[in-house]
């Protein structure tokens, strides 16, 4: 495995998988332009909420691999979720919540095997409805056992995601590793963690996940935003006080925007966490607000 000194050295340089020397014009066309930081803002939830999220704002959902997808139920129980996407007025575009505790990726006793099943059913659905990313944060899953050997289990972790990431490009599928604050994970916690073993894996099905609101919570930076960032496939947003929507408290997420601008970041960012959907528009606005140049 890539030490992590030499790791942090390769992000530094830009050099990693080829990042800024194979996308340099792409990012300085990003970042001089006047687009939308984001090409859609979306939500965390169901189908059965996309009517009033759209009228909010909302451009997509984000509803759960274990909610939605439910890959331990039979296809038709499926069918009704199936009917559901498709007679949804905004698409269903990410699911989170990748695996059940249940389903261990690291400690003394793992699943993988069962993993792999349980993926290639959520896969094939996900193909199905238009889904193209699969966020894995799942601390349930990949939390360390007391004691249990940290780089034990980060070999199992990327030989899990090295077994995944063809199975996930067979559906479309791309899986974005989600770093968690370090009160709900000990093991995957800054989004330097996660870029770590995307860089493992080199695998264009495998990338990354940052989460605003774990960000603020780990102290991390805009600058390490913007070493990782184009590894970056998918975000979400939470106010760092109660894992409430932008613009509740008032959180300044303009720093970041701008480290993301700055390297031609341009896809996904879902609103997550503890939201009231009158407080939906609200946020929609303050994110568009705070992304754009020069604000």
């Amino acid at each position: 495995m890539l030490h992590r000194r030499a790791f942090l050295k390769k992000l530094a340089a830009g050099t990693a998988l080829g990042w800024i020397g194979g996308r340099s014009s792409e990012f300085l066309n990003a970042a001089d332009s006047a687009a939308p930081l984001f090409h859609s803002i979306g939500v965390c939830t169901t189908p059965d909420k996309a009517v009033a999220v759209k009228a909010a704002g909302g451009q997509y959902i984000e509803p759960s691999v274990t909610g939605f997808l439910i890959p331990d139920k039979p296809d038709s129980a499926w069918d009704k979720n199936l009917a559901a996407a498709k007679a949804s007025p905004l698409p269903v575009a990410a699911c989170n919540g990748f695996l059940p505790g249940n389903l261990r990726s690291t400690g003394g006793t793992i699943h993988h095997d069962a993993i792999l099943k349980w993926a290639e059913i959520a896969f094939r659905r996900a193909k199905q409805v238009g889904v193209d990313r699969i966020v894995f944060g799942s601390s349930g899953s990949r939390k360390l056992p007391d004691g249990f050997s940290k780089d034990q289990a980060k070999a199992q972790f990327v030989d899990l995601l090295r077994r995944l990431a063809p199975l996930a490009g067979q559906h479309d599928v791309v899986i974005v590793v989600e770093p968690l604050r370090r009160e709900e994970d000990n093991f995957i916690n800054t989004v330097l963690d996660g870029a770590w073993f995307v860089e493992q894996v080199n695998h264009p099905n495998i990338r990354l996940l940052a989460d605003l609101y774990h960000l603020l919570c780990n102290g991390e930076s805009p600058e390490d935003l913007r070493r990782v960032a184009p590894l970056l496939r998918h975000m979400h947003i939470a106010e760092k006080d109660g894992r409430t929507a932008p613009g509740v408290h008032g959180d300044d997420f303009r720093p970041f925007f701008a480290a993301l601008r700055g390297t031609g970041y341009a896809d996904r960012l879902s609103v997550e966490g503890k939201w009231e959907m009158d407080q939906l528009p609200k946020a929609f606005e303050t994110i568009q607000v705070q992304a754009r140049v020069g604000s």
